[in-house]
């Protein structure tokens, strides 16, 4: 397939996508451009394979990304090569065959003369509003087609809590204001209570760039979720691939901090989660990034035992993969509605489902 053809292809088929509700964005349509780029020359199902690893996030999406690649497909015009023109002389006329006689010259007609047209006036184009997206309202900014919904990690969160009356003696207890009051028979002061302070403390790592970029926009909804959820202390490190001595501040990657630093303030009652598809998105086993994540696993573990791993990729495809080993030393689970809820769970201290 010609590089122009390739690109109007991957152009229709990213907007054809896109009206059929699937989360597209710009970032996913340059990164396509680019894997397909590399892969020049590859064929059909090849192809079709990489936009599914870079697209898609579930089974709907696969299926819809096929049809419309299908219908793509059949709507191309087919092209075929020209027809090699016969160039062998024409054989000369026979001796027995007597010669033909010249034919008559006709005299040729004058052709026709053409009056022209008059030209008719053009008519201005009509002029069309620009599209203007609907307004999102507050619950629609919580409903999601990912595999976990956006109003089940907000809701999650919360679990996490750890609330202490530990703060200063400055809240109103109005029912023992009443008692107190009542017992004396008359109201001399009001009755204070501590503030009440949580002190939960989870730090997040999240796996960004490479294999992950099919998973951006799972691990934005979980940071934006996570900053609303109102935890005592939230720490978030990202990095790529394996987490290492560095990790960075932004998810772009330009602030480095020790990874140290971050766990500086971890104790037995902190939480640690981790976010990366642990190379299950690429297949294959990998025993130098399984070396590097257990080093870090261990010391994780000698922090804290509320220690949870979530993969994007469904757990059919860990087998066989370093997802398969890394789950062997850490408890790991699939990102979707029982996943979440489980790792959720493990964070708390709680010892529940463990996953295979």
């Amino acid at each position: 397939m010609e590089p122009k053809d390739l690109d109007d292809l991957l152009t229709a088929l990213f907007q054809r996508l896109r009206a059929a509700g699937v989360p597209l964005g710009l970032p996913e349509l340059l990164d396509a451009r680019r894997a397909l780029e590399a892969h020049r020359g590859a064929a059909e199902p090849r192809l079709k394979r990489i936009l599914q690893l870079l697209w898609c996030t579930s089974a709907a999406h696969n299926a819809e990304l096929e049809a419309q690649l299908e219908r793509l497909l059949a709507e191309r015009p087919m092209r075929t090569a020209p027809t090699e023109r016969d160039e062998t002389p024409p054989s000369p006329p026979s001796a027995t065959e007597p010669p033909h006689p010249p034919a008559e010259e006709v005299p040729s007609s004058p052709p026709p003369q053409l009056e022209p047209r008059p030209m008719r006036a053009l008519m201005p184009l009509p002029v069309r509003a620009p599209d203007m997206p609907a307004p999102l309202v507050d619950d629609a900014m919580l409903i999601s087609a990912d595999p976990v919904s956006r109003r089940s990690m907000a809701y999650s969160w919360h679990y996490l809590r750890r609330p202490v009356k530990d703060g200063p003696r400055d809240q109103l207890d109005l029912p023992a204001t009443i008692d107190r009051a009542a017992r004396q028979g008359y109201f001399d002061q009001p009755v204070l209570e501590r503030r009440v302070t949580d002190h939960s403390h989870l730090v997040v790592l999240l796996d960004q760039g490479g294999s992950m970029v099919p998973f951006h926009h799972l691990t934005r909804e979980l940071v934006e979720t996570l900053n609303d959820a109102g935890l005592g202390r939230v720490d978030i490190g990202y990095f790529q691939n394996t987490p290492a001595a560095q990790v960075y501040m932004d998810a772009h990657r330009t602030r480095p901090m020790p990874l140290e630093d971050l766990l500086a303030e971890c104790d037995g009652d902190s939480s640690i989660l981790v976010m990366s598809d642990a190379g299950a998105a690429r297949g294959g086993r990998d025993q130098t990034r399984f070396r590097a994540s257990a080093r870090v696993l261990v010391d994780l573990k000698q922090r804290t035992a509320r220690l949870a791993w979530l993969n994007p990729v469904p757990s059919q495809r860990w087998a066989g993969t370093t997802a398969q080993l890394i789950g062997a030393i850490v408890d790991m689970f699939p990102m979707d509605e029982d996943g979440f809820s489980n790792a959720v769970d493990r964070l708390r201290g709680q010892v529940g489902w463990r996953p295979r």
